[in-house]
């Protein structure tokens, strides 16, 4: 009996897996490495994962999220299911892997993550071939949920919002410069609270100012990460996540403006992903 896991910085989905299929599936918040230590992960795993396994024990565990790409954080999280599951084998991996397995199969092409964060990657079929570095909330993470509140919450604060969807906009949120600047400062995880805004695009995505503004954050992705690709415009570009799948719309009329040849979107990689692990245990 396996355990996947896809997670990232809002939400993480689990699978039980054994040869004859799906034996129980749970979702818990997300888990990041860069955000979270070993501790608070675990405490995450107990407060929130081994009741929704039913008592069921996995012998491996193969957990795949958002900031494992770097030793001491993949590190971190497999010292946190080990707490949990000391009996068991584990192999963590960074989400680009789940992305590509789960949206390439065994075809090349470019696999993309825009949900709270993004990041992308060029695939062979077989692994991972290249990959243009994601710089994180602060510096990057162009595409994604929180870069798209961070753009709309910067018109807000600069006073560039037209005045109805200022309005629209303090309806909904009645808030101000020192609540905002506490959030993305002081509190625990400015990328999620950030990525909340979200929703109000989403909701008002016919208004012009709106609609630009959420070209502009696939624009910027598309430059900043796919088109740095080698012959991108004749590789099919694949995307999971929730900005993704919500405004997939839009994202295809910006990629189609920038020649970029869209393949498959997915709100989640986690089905791709439970496929192939279970043509492992059955093979």
């Amino acid at each position: 009996m396996i355990l996947i896991a896809d997670s990232g910085s809002t939400k993480t989905a689990w699978r039980l897996l054994d040869g004859e299929g799906v034996k129980a599936q749970a979702h818990t918040p997300g888990i990041n490495p860069y955000y979270q230590n070993s501790q608070e992960i675990a405490l995450t795993l107990k407060d929130n994962l081994l009741a929704q396994l039913a008592g069921h024990i996995p012998q491996e565990i193969y957990f795949y999220g958002a900031g494992c790409s770097a030793k001491d954080k993949k590190e971190a999280v497999a010292s946190a299911l080990k707490e949990i599951f000391p009996a068991a084998q584990i192999q963590v991996n960074h989400d680009l892997e789940a992305a590509a397995r789960a949206l390439c199969g065994q075809r090349e092409g470019i696999a993309c993550i825009l949900g709270t964060g993004s990041n992308s990657c060029l695939y062979d079929g077989q692994k991972i071939v290249q990959n243009v570095p994601n710089l994180g909330f602060i510096l990057g993470d162009e595409g994604s949920g929180g870069y798209m509140g961070k753009l709309l919450v910067q018109a807000f604060l600069n006073q560039e919002l037209p005045q109805d969807v200022h309005e629209l906009f303090m309806a909904r949120y009645n808030t101000n410069r020192d609540e905002i600047v506490d959030h993305v400062y002081r509190q625990p995880y400015p990328n999620r609270y950030m990525a909340t805004y979200a929703r109000f695009l989403s909701d008002h995505r016919e208004h012009p100012f709106i609609y630009g503004l959420i070209c502009q954050c696939f624009g910027d992705f598309f430059r900043k990460t796919v088109m740095k690709y080698p012959n991108y415009q004749q590789k099919e570009t694949h995307f999971v996540g929730s900005i993704a799948f919500y405004f997939s719309d839009i994202l295809r009329t910006v990629a189609q403006q920038h020649q970029i040849h869209v393949g498959q979107i997915v709100e989640s990689p986690i089905q791709g992903l439970s496929l192939y692990h279970q043509q492992k245990l059955t093979a």
